[in-house]
């Protein structure tokens, strides 16, 4: 009964493979679109607001209209959506008399696409059966972490072997992972997220819930907490550290990635003997240092290091709050996994946009922007000791 949906978890593997893309190849062009296209670093900043952006909006929206459009329509759009953008990025720019226009309309359509895609992956995954849910939550968000990886170093090779002026190539090669990952879902078995007769909480009954509330906060903290240094750690590296591109993307955003990945990778495999609550609480507290390291730490090599061991720590934030969420609230549905969604959306938007404008007021002092978003991990902790508290009611 299980193995016939091996393929379907596979698959949505593949999806979040695709958001990895999607959230991650661009900004890996920052530095680019600002010298080829002469766009302020103000209006590069824009780019991560507005990607975000779009995907809380597609979040919010995906409520009213993915259970009657049905799951597997839904993840087809949303990998159609992802290419679709990858290639208006190659043509649109130069369409436009100003090229950010022309950046703006390719990521709002690719962001659909990335938003649509966190609504259903997870809720796909759950649906499927499981004798460890968390474990496999936990799984499924690292393959975010390895097409993260996978992004900075085979974008880095080919910038490295090609140079940048083509990356218009690269970025049609990876718009063919999400067509062909569109095909894939038309043929793999879903399963039902609620059992017959079973409906899920409507979005006033979520309202209602402390805990939901609780847990809306900790998705907004998490995703800023990921964000505010995945989003930044390539300019990080080259502008705050003076050293080169490639170098930067390695040392940055990949390796960032990579123990992203290992963290949850680790409890994936051996999630049965630890508990998630303490995990999340040890996580937290190491983020919290990571910050500081990043933003305080006179020597460059130092700082890197603590971007990579930040990526340690924020691995378990989203998919440990999904899969609490999922313990606390069965009943809770699309609508559940929706509003998650864009409460996480919510902080990757907002993550980097705090580094960016903190920066930008101090002078393109990206340190400055970074120590400032160390308010992220420090509320998500109190979060994590509110839903202590909340079980400790229950009981």
């Amino acid at each position: 009964m299980k193995n016939q949906y091996n393929k379907t978890v596979i698959a949505c593997f593949a999806g979040y493979i695709v958001q990895a893309v999607v959230n991650n190849f661009v900004p890996l062009l920052f530095l680019t679109f600002q010298k080829t296209y002469d766009i302020p670093l103000s209006q590069i900043t824009l780019l991560v607001t507005f990607n975000f952006g779009i995907q809380l909006l597609v979040d919010l929206l995906s409520v009213g209209f993915v259970d009657r459009l049905g799951y597997r329509v839904s993840m087809i759009a949303a990998h159609l959506l992802s290419a679709a953008g990858l290639l208006f990025l190659t043509v649109l720019p130069e369409v436009f008399a100003s090229p950010i226009i022309g950046i703006l309309i390719s990521v709002m359509v690719y962001a659909a696409g990335g938003g649509l895609l966190e609504v259903l992956v997870s809720p796909v995954v759950e649906a499927c059966p499981s004798d460890n849910k968390e474990k496999a939550m936990s799984m499924l968000h690292s393959f975010y972490c390895w097409g993260h990886v996978g992004v900075v170093l085979l974008s880095t090779l080919f910038f490295y072997a090609a140079g940048t002026k083509n990356w218009k190539i690269l970025t049609v090669l990876w718009a063919v992972i999400p067509v062909l990952n569109a095909f894939v879902f038309t043929r793999v078995p879903m399963a039902k997220l609620l059992e017959d007769g079973e409906t899920g909480l409507k979005l006033k009954d979520l309202f209602g819930i402390r805990i939901f509330w609780i847990l809306m906060v900790m998705m907004v903290c998490a995703g800023a907490s990921e964000q505010a240094v995945s989003q930044w750690a390539s300019t990080f590296a080259e502008k705050g550290l003076g050293i080169s591109k490639t170098a930067g993307d390695l040392a940055g955003p990949m390796a960032f990635a990579v123990l992203m990945g290992a963290s949850r990778a680790f409890y994936g495999k051996y999630g049965e003997h630890i508990n998630l609550e303490r995990f999340m609480i040890c996580s937290t507290g190491l983020c919290i240092l990571s910050y500081l390291g990043i933003s305080l730490l006179p020597i460059p090599q130092l700082s890197l290091a603590a971007c990579a061991v930040c990526g340690l720590s924020v691995g378990i934030m989203w998919p440990g709050t999904f899969s609490r969420a999922a313990a606390a609230l069965p009943r809770g549905g699309t609508a559940m996994f929706a509003l998650l969604a864009l409460g996480g959306d919510v902080g990757c938007s907002g993550g980097p946009t705090v580094v960016g404008f903190v920066s930008e007021a101090w002078g393109d002092d990206l340190r400055a922007g970074i120590l400032s978003g160390v308010v992220f991990p420090v509320l998500l902790l109190a979060g994590l000791i509110l839903c202590r508290r909340e079980k400790a009611k229950q009981r």
